[in-house]
């Protein structure tokens, strides 16, 4: 039998009193050792993460599964915005994402190629791009809500990105054109997998509105579109869906940070063969540059 490697990681808990501990935890992946420091901390959260050195990692990585040690309380300040799960920035980044919150902003309209998905354009696109960003409990509720509420929508998109388990490509899934609904029942089922996993990035097509909603992989919630037909009903659905228009949107991506999967998740390999299962099509693979 092959032996399981644990990895420790010096996390930052951090309570709602605004109190932050350090504690070292331990996991095959950095989602199993994120799961146990917040099951320890007693509905504290992970602020942050770094690798942890030699000197905190009692009795090596022989010391079993659940044990966390504390380290003290974190001088350092960090955002106490609840990260979804799958990102977390670094015990060095964190400070930089103190005005990290919930909200949304219309960024400048760019132009870039085809928009995704509609492989038949080739003209330069104008997007009109609104990005949103919500705390780890709401986000399920932000992008299943947002689909709930489209027109239309034709097909679901899995990016599985070239960073998961350093896989060096990202391997591009597609549905068949379906609805809006059986999309949201897929999701629905699949939310922890799917929504949950840092590695990974959806996208759902609206093709009448050469548009798309996307949940980025540092989970934001991005519209994308080529017309500004349904600008302000989306708008309208993040207001009704409690997330506030904002001056500026600090999101993990400004700061260093990590990506990580669920504790109970799949690993790239299984998840593709789900994915298969789903009758999703692997329809691209796109290497990593260099």
């Amino acid at each position: 039998m092959k032996a399981v490697t644990r990895h420790w990681y010096r996390i930052a808990l951090h309570a709602a009193s605004g109190e932050t501990r350090l504690v070292a935890a331990s996991g095959e992946h950095l989602g199993q050792a994120v799961a146990e420091a917040e099951r320890a901390g007693r509905g504290a959260w992970a602020a942050a993460v770094e690798p942890a050195t030699g000197s905190e990692i009692p009795l090596g990585e022989s010391v079993g599964k659940g044990q966390i040690v504390e380290l003290g309380a974190l001088a350092q300040p960090v955002a106490g915005f609840r990260w979804p799960t799958g990102i977390v920035p670094t015990l060095a980044g964190a400070a930089a994402l103190a005005g990290a919150c919930r909200g949304w902003i219309e960024r400048a309209p760019r132009v870039t190629g085809p928009t995704a998905g509609d492989a038949s354009s080739r003209a330069p696109a104008h997007l009109y791009v609104i990005e949103a960003q919500t705390e780890a409990d709401r986000l399920v509720d932000l992008f299943l809500g947002l689909i709930e509420r489209l027109p239309a929508a034709d097909n679901l998109e899995v990016r599985v990105l070239d960073h998961f388990e350093d896989a060096g490509a990202t391997d591009v899934w597609l549905t068949s054109r379906v609805d809006a609904r059986r999309i949201l029942r897929f999701l629905d089922d699949h939310d922890e997998e799917l929504v949950g996993n840092g590695h990974l990035e959806l996208s759902v097509y609206v093709r009448r509105h050469k548009a798309t909603l996307r949940l980025t992989e540092h989970k934001t919630v991005v519209w994308l579109a080529e017309q500004r037909a349904l600008a302000d009903d989306v708008k309208r659905w993040l207001g009704e869906l409690a997330v506030p228009r904002v001056d500026a949107l600090v999101t993990v991506r400004d700061a260093p940070h990590f990506h990580f999967r669920p504790a109970k998740s799949r690993d790239r390999k299984k998840l593709g063969e789900e994915l298969y299962r789903q009758r999703l099509r692997k329809v691209d693979v796109i290497r990593a540059a260099g």
